[in-house]
């Protein structure tokens, strides 16, 4: 793929814009060389401004979602590619989020523009568990870890049952929940059904892998590793 075309899916502009760069002398090598649009150089060589250019596609991100932020591109408001560097949004293939939490729900959340591993995520066949954790409006009655670990649950609207979910009390009003599939609005729905309200609720991990110390609106690429840790063993 020629240079120009290259940086271009990568979001940093149109070709015409990335052709202007080339003009103006923004793009060299590690060694601060000028490059040309038809040179032939490897990308992990290519500077932009200096900076290295970013990753080919397949690249995966790990963001800390803030809640107030919506998971789209459209939507009016905080979107979560405000806290990324726009040119994310305009990669080709596109960045998209794998699954979504809705705008009042915090927590990890990944994008990638590798079809083929956000479906792999999402599918029930890989069985990643989600850990949330939930304030509650009301204090636990107590037989809550019971009924989400039924297998019997329903939700308003549905007619199959919910799989079997692990609730951990970590306060009157605080409880960390496993689930092992994702229905839309789940943890809500399922407290609303047992007669309670979350007030906060926040995402810290998806299969093996886990938020860790990134502050709200932080995000970071992963690697090889922590792929391999998101489809690893769980606890």
């Amino acid at each position: 793929m020629k240079l120009v075309k290259h940086i271009a899916n990568l979001g940093y502009g149109s070709r015409k814009q990335v052709q202007m760069m080339f003009r103006e002398g923004r793009i060299t090598d590690a060694d601060g060389e000028v490059l040309y649009a038809d040179d032939k150089v490897e990308p992990q060589v290519i500077r932009i401004d200096g900076e290295p250019l970013d990753p080919p596609p397949g690249l995966t991100l790990m963001l800390h979602k803030p809640a107030g932020f919506t998971c789209s591109t459209k939507d009016v408001g905080r979107l979560i590619y405000d806290l990324l560097p726009p040119r994310f949004r305009d990669r080709s293939p596109v960045l998209s989020s794998v699954g979504r939490l809705d705008r009042d729900t915090s927590g990890l959340l990944l994008l990638t523009d590798d079809g083929a591993l956000l479906h792999r995520i999402v599918s029930p066949k890989s069985a990643l568990d989600k850990v949330y954790e939930a304030e509650l409006a009301q204090d636990l009655r107590g037989d809550e870890a019971a009924t989400f670990a039924s297998g019997t649950l329903m939700l308003e609207s549905e007619d199959k049952p919910l799989l079997p979910a692990e609730l951990e009390v970590l306060g009157p009003r605080r409880a960390r929940l496993v689930l092992h599939e994702g229905r839309y609005h789940q943890v809500r729905r399922m407290f609303a059904a047992v007669g309670n309200h979350v007030q906060a609720l926040h995402r810290s991990r998806i299969g093996g892998l886990e938020l860790g110390a990134l502050e709200p609106g932080q995000w970071r690429m992963l690697d090889a590793g922590d792929l391999e840790r998101l489809f690893g063993q769980r606890g």
